[in-house]
C-alpha cells in the first residue's frame, strides 16, 4: 500500500512513519526536512498535496498546531491549519481515488465534559465534548468536516483520539500511562490497524494506556485516589514507594480505549514499567526528576 502520513516529522507523525515503512511505501510530507519528510513544504500549497496524493491508496494526517502553541500563534491559524488545510486534503484526496484516510485527533477535545465535578470522568466515544480552548475546537471541527466528507465522497475515515504523549517527568507520566497516556509507538501501531477500514463513513476511536480501573472507580478515583491504586495496581505503588515519589491523591478522569481494543483489535503494550525503563536507560522521551 502507498500512504501518505503529514506532520511526519513531529513525534507522532515520525513513530507512524518508521513503523508502516517496514511494510508499505511510505510517502512523508512536512514544513521541516528531515529523514521522515520525502515532500518538504505546506499543506496550504496545493500544487504540492495535488503531487501528495496522487497515486496514493491511504492518508495519514497528523500535521496540526498543538496545545502548547495557543495564545503563541493567532486562533487564525489554528483555523487555517487544523480545519481547512484538513479539509481541502481529504477532499483532494477523495478526488485523486484515495479511500481510506486516518486522522490524528485528541482526547483534549473533550474539554470540560472528561472532568465531572463529583467523579473522574469515564471518557469514550459516547461522551459529547465540551471544547475549552481554540485548538480542541479546531480539532473537535475538523473531525466534523471530515464526517461530512466521508458521506458525501464516499471516503472511509478513521478519527482516533489520542490521549497525551509527549516527554513529562517521570512520575506523572508512569502514572497518566493508567488512565491518560500513551506511548507513541502504541499510537503508531493504533494507526496502522486503522488503514484495513474501507467502509465509506467516520468511525471514531479513544487511543490510551491499558487501565487497571473500572466504572465502579470513579467515585473514588477522585477522593482517594491511593486507596484505588492499592486495588488495582500494586505494581505501581511498589515502584513508586522504592524511588521516594508521591502517589496522585486524586484522578480526575480515564480515557477508555474499550471501543479500540474490540474492532480494531488494539491494545496498549508500553504502559507505566515502560516509562520507568525508559527513565533508567536515559531515554530522552522521559523527564528524570529535579535534584
Amino acid at each position: 500500500m502507498k500512504i501518505l502520513v503529514t506532520g511526519s516529522t513531529g513525534r507522532i507523525g515520525r513513530a507512524i512513519y518508521v513503523r508502516l515503512c517496514r511494510d508499505h511505501d511510505v510517502v512523508g510530507l512536512d514544513r521541516a526536512p528531515s529523514s521522515t519528510a520525502d515532500l518538504v513544504g505546506d499543506l496550504a500549497d496545493e500544487v504540492l498535496v495535488a503531487r501528495a496524493v496522487q497515486g496514493v491508496d491511504a492518508v495519514i494526517h497528523t500535521a496540526a498546531l498543538h496545545a502548547p502553541q495557543v495564545g503563541h500563534v493567532p486562533d487564525d491559524a489554528f483555523e487555517a491549519i487544523n480545519v481547512r488545510a484538513t479539509q481541502a486534503l481529504a477532499e483532494r484526496a477523495a478526488r485523486s481515488g484515495v479511500r481510506r484516510f486516518v486522522f490524528t485527533s485528541t482526547t483534549a477535545l473533550y474539554g470540560s465534559a472528561s472532568t465531572p465535578p463529583d467523579a473522574a470522568g469515564w471518557v469514550d466515544e459516547t461522551v459529547v465534548p465540551a471544547p475549552t480552548s481554540i485548538y480542541h475546537r479546531t480539532k473537535l471541527a475538523a473531525e466534523r468536516a471530515l464526517e461530512e466528507i466521508a458521506h458525501r465522497q464516499g471516503l472511509a475515515v478513521t478519527v482516533l483520539r489520542m490521549s497525551r504523549c509527549f516527554p513529562e517527568p517521570a512520575a506523572l507520566m508512569a502514572g497518566y500511562r493508567l488512565h491518560r497516556g500513551v506511548d507513541a509507538r502504541d499510537v503508531a501501531r493504533a494507526h496502522a490497524l486503522a488503514l484495513e477500514a474501507t467502509d465509506p463513513g467516520l468511525r471514531r476511536y479513544v487511543i490510551s494506556g491499558a487501565t487497571p480501573f473500572a466504572h465502579d472507580d470513579v467515585g473514588e478515583l477522585l477522593r482517594d485516589a491511593p486507596a484505588v491504586l492499592a486495588r488495582r495496581a500494586p505494581a505501581l505503588i511498589e515502584a513508586f514507594a522504592r524511588r521516594g515519589w508521591p502517589l496522585p491523591r486524586s484522578i480526575d478522569r480515564v480515557y477508555v480505549p474499550a471501543l479500540a481494543e474490540r474492532e480494531l483489535g488494539w491494545h496498549a503494550r508500553f504502559g507505566f514499567a515502560e516509562v520507568l525503563a525508559m527513565l533508567d536507560s536515559g531515554s530522552s522521551d522521559v523527564i528524570p526528576p529535579r535534584r
